[in-house]
């Protein structure tokens, strides 16, 4: 019998009663041909480069001169978190937006996660993925393009920035990579609040991320035979995520598109590919402190067009002063009123929305 927790909060990890009632679903309702029939919808391909194969999904717009974006997922996600904004990016006139809003889509899987290939040797870092992303759209003919992330896909789509390809025009993030790796200005109140959330996630709500970028191997034995443990290693994130999603299936209130399907759609992707340890890992090459050298290096600054949204139920709310301290070509900012660290996941629509405004100017 599996001991409960001894606190009335996620304090202490993942809540019995959470994982019970996922376990449940899981197992007796859950549809598991829905993996492979959504991203069957969708046209996908395998290219190798570097020496991993590389899956994605790449949608073209029906309306001419669509802007080719690719976007980055992050962990514990997949394309599956961001497969609902393809309507909405591809087709903004179906979703309240115009034919001129329109994006030629590309959502790569990152090496070790979901379908693509797992590396089989170190030194896949964010810029070394930021490299195999230029490639990927230089062989899909794109000469010019922008890019996005959340999460590891913040990390790099902020690397390929700074490495500045070849036909990348502009950027949007939904987290501020250099908020993580240095100080931010404390002048303000809201400046001091988020630096103060910034410093709980790395006291009480980081356990996993230390973990990966230092122990990866270590949790890949429980990750790779227990699905229940894989299930709950996943929804241990940050605090505003883990809550959503327990309150899906403990008591039916998905937040947003968070509901039971497709929370477990992402798990049962990470379970059937056996990418648990591999995804792990890449925390380990980013930001380990044994990862290889060539990893710790700071890139170049960075003068690409930025965009950003700040979502309220980020791990920090970041203000517009931490933008334009860390980016010196800011275009777009918008603080938005529902959302939280899995931004393209939970609200796909408004998501999009701020997509398209954030690269209007660039067309």
């Amino acid at each position: 019998m599996a001991a409960t927790e001894l606190v009335a909060d996620r304090s202490q990890g993942v809540q019995l009663a959470a994982l019970q009632a996922l376990a449940r679903y899981w197992s007796r309702d859950y549809d598991f041909g829905r993996v492979e029939a959504r991203l069957n919808a969708l046209p996908q391909f395998v290219t190798e480069i570097d020496g991993v194969d590389i899956h994605f999904i790449h949608v073209e717009s029906s309306h001419a001169d669509a802007l080719p974006l690719i976007m980055t997922h992050g962990w514990p996600g997949s394309v599956i978190e961001l497969i609902d904004s393809v309507g909405p990016l591809t087709d903004p006139a179906a979703h309240g937006g115009g034919a001129e809003d329109a994006f030629n889509l590309v959502l790569p899987s990152l090496p070790g996660y979901g379908l693509s290939g797992e590396p089989v040797e170190i030194g896949w870092d964010l810029g070394r993925t930021a490299r195999a992303w230029a490639e990927l759209m230089r062989r899909l003919g794109y000469t010019r393009y922008v890019a996005q992330g959340g999460d590891v896909g913040a990390g790099v789509t902020d690397a390929m920035s700074r490495q500045a390809p070849e036909g990348l025009i502009g950027i949007h993030t939904n987290l501020l990579v250099p908020a993580l790796n240095g100080p931010m200005p404390t002048d303000t109140d809201e400046e001091r609040a988020a630096a103060a959330q910034i410093a709980t996630f790395g006291q009480s709500g980081n356990g996993y991320f230390v973990e990966m970028a230092t122990r990866p191997q270590t949790i890949r034995y429980a990750l790779l035979d227990s699905p229940i443990a894989l299930a709950a290693w996943m929804i241990d994130h940050d605090t505003d995520a883990y809550y959503k999603i327990a309150s899906a299936f403990v008591g039916g209130q998905p937040s947003g598109n968070l509901t039971r399907d497709h929370i477990l759609d992402n798990i049962t992707l990470y379970w059937l590919t056996g990418t648990a340890a591999s995804a792990a890992r890449s925390y380990w090459e980013a930001y380990g402190a044994d990862a290889p050298a060539a990893s710790q290096q700071p890139l170049p600054p960075t003068a690409i067009p930025f965009g950003f949204t700040t979502f309220p139920g980020e791990i920090w709310r970041t203000p517009r002063s931490w933008v334009e301290a860390s980016y010196p070509n800011v275009i777009y900012f918008n603080a938005v009123d529902k959302g939280g660290h899995f931004a393209a996941w939970e609200e796909p629509e408004l998501f999009s929305t701020e997509i398209r405004a954030a690269f209007k100017s660039l067309r």
